[in-house]
């Protein structure tokens, strides 16, 4: 997969494909339905299928304390858009000069000129430009208009992907994980929820309580699922490790940011800078805070013996 880095790094080979646009967080069955769709239309077209998407995602430069929390880092969306094979990635920076862009220039500069797009697949409330005056309309018609000189592309709109009878989301898949419904969540991603990252250094407490953890930093604003958590661990040898892990902010120990904590059973080596994807498997309880670090080791006991029975462990 090639990822494309910006307008400014575009190659002459990179003229001519079919695309999509949109933010893809989660990259859930109804976008992989996407991409199934779009690579049947480059195949048809001997082109390659290209997304276009955003980093930071819109919402987080225009209301960054309202904007939803990220399901997958830009790392672990690239990583899922490979495994749907997906040949191309226009990863766009998006500020205030791509915001100032008017929708026109937009499609002319991006669509037409950069990429040479023959076939976009958009949903018909898709919005884009400066004042988000850009449109499904405008896209047909600018494509048609350029089509007739020879440079232009068909748009055809994303229809509803539903699992029963609700449409398929990242809002639903936030809204899964935040009751700690990890079934659904799997239901509607098509794939376990894992949350990847690489092992630093913490302040070893949880050595000094007899629970050492593996400190992974979460880089997001905002978490979308917090609590204690059955887990399994890919990136220590060829199966996946048991544990118990904590997400949150660590109250009993007045912490601000929030971070991934993993105690991996029976595991006694050092890890410190390995890239590690941890599978949440069950949720235990809440993140809470307790009187002593005695009470908490003794409540990270009772958890760990329920997710070793859980887990087979």
């Amino acid at each position: 997969m090639r990822l494309i880095r910006g307008l400014h790094n575009l190659r002459p080979a990179d003229r001519g494909c079919v695309a999509t646009i949109g933010n893809f967080d989660g990259v859930h069955l109804g976008h992989r339905a996407v991409f199934q769709r779009l690579l049947a239309r480059g195949r048809e077209l001997g082109l390659p299928a290209t997304v276009i998407t955003f980093e930071p995602q819109p919402m987080e430069v225009f209301a960054p304390e309202s904007a939803p929390a990220r399901l997958t880092r830009l790392r672990e969306k690239l990583g899922a858009l490979r495994a749907s094979d997906i040949e191309r990635v226009m990863l766009l920076e998006f500020g205030p000069k791509l915001a100032a862009m008017p929708a026109p220039e937009f499609v002319q500069r991006l669509l037409i000129e950069g990429l040479g797009v023959r076939f976009l697949l958009v949903g018909d409330d898709f919005r884009f430009g400066r004042g988000r005056t850009g449109d499904f309309a405008l896209l047909r018609d600018m494509g048609r208009v350029a089509e007739a000189n020879g440079a232009g592309f068909a748009v055809e709109d994303l229809h509803t992907i539903t699992h029963g009878a609700e449409r398929i989301s990242s809002t639903r898949v936030r809204e899964a994980l935040a009751r700690g419904d990890l079934e659904q969540a799997r239901h509607l991603l098509g794939r376990p929820y894992c949350l990847e990252g690489r092992v630093v250094h913490g302040d070893k407490r949880g050595r000094a309580i007899g629970f050492p953890t593996a400190n992974i930093a979460l880089h997001r604003r905002v978490s979308p699922v917090r609590g204690v958590y059955a887990v399994r661990v890919k990136g220590l040898g060829s199966e996946p490790w048991p544990g118990v892990a904590n997400i949150g902010t660590r109250p009993t120990v007045d912490g601000t940011s929030a971070r991934l904590e993993v105690h991996l059973f029976d595991f006694d080596q050092s890890i410190y800078g390995r890239h590690l994807e941890v599978e949440l498997v069950l949720r235990l309880r809440d993140e809470q805070r307790f009187e002593s670090f005695e009470a908490l080791r003794a409540q990270i006991q009772r958890d760990a013996g329920t997710a070793r029975a859980f887990l087979g462990a």
